[in-house]
């Protein structure tokens, strides 16, 4: 279902040349749901109505100062009772935004936040790899303890200090 909503919006979006400002839009509208719990309680719970939604929706939607093709297609959304799933269907419309640019997703993990430097020195080393812009998805998640993971497709390379150590704790287990 999320594929189809996105695919709509994704046309609708490439007919009216607005793909950049309607990717934009959306995903300031994600890091809003990423960001607050009563967000995420708004679009997840069915305790609320289809209406309740929409109104809620339309007032935190001029808030943020987000019209047009977005504003419409968040509240078709509420409308038909699939809040729930916008999560998924940005992240399809991503995807098929990227597709269309001719870009590669990268979903990267860290300990700690990267800066700018570290993150254009990692966009250009997954460039020279796949031959392709990369965008990157990076996630902060402490318990990793040092290192990243880097996720390109079906590509997994985990070099994170806590992996490591489980494999030189496994090993030593080993030798024992």
């Amino acid at each position: 279902m999320a594929g189809r909503y996105a695919t709509a919006l994704f046309e609708l979006a490439l007919e009216e040349k607005s793909l950049d400002s309607v990717k934009t839009d959306l995903d300031r509208f994600d890091a809003m749901i990423e960001g607050s719990d009563d967000m995420k309680r708004l679009v997840r719970s069915p305790v609320f109505g289809a209406e309740e939604q929409a109104k809620a929706l339309a007032a935190i939607l001029e808030k943020a100062s987000i019209g047009g093709i977005p504003a419409k297609f968040l509240g078709i959304v509420a409308q038909k009772r699939r809040l729930f799933a916008i999560r998924e269907m940005i992240k399809a419309f991503r995807a098929l935004v990227a597709r269309h640019k001719g870009e590669t997703h990268a979903e990267i993990t860290v300990a700690e936040p990267l800066s700018e430097t570290h993150l254009n020195a990692l966009k250009d080393a997954l460039r020279s790899t796949t031959k392709k812009d990369v965008a990157l998805d990076v996630r902060v998640d402490p318990s990793i303890l040092g290192g990243l993971k880097v996720k390109l497709g079906s590509r997994m390379i985990d070099s994170s200090l806590k992996t490591k150590l489980n494999s030189i704790k496994l090993a030593m287990k080993e030798a024992q």
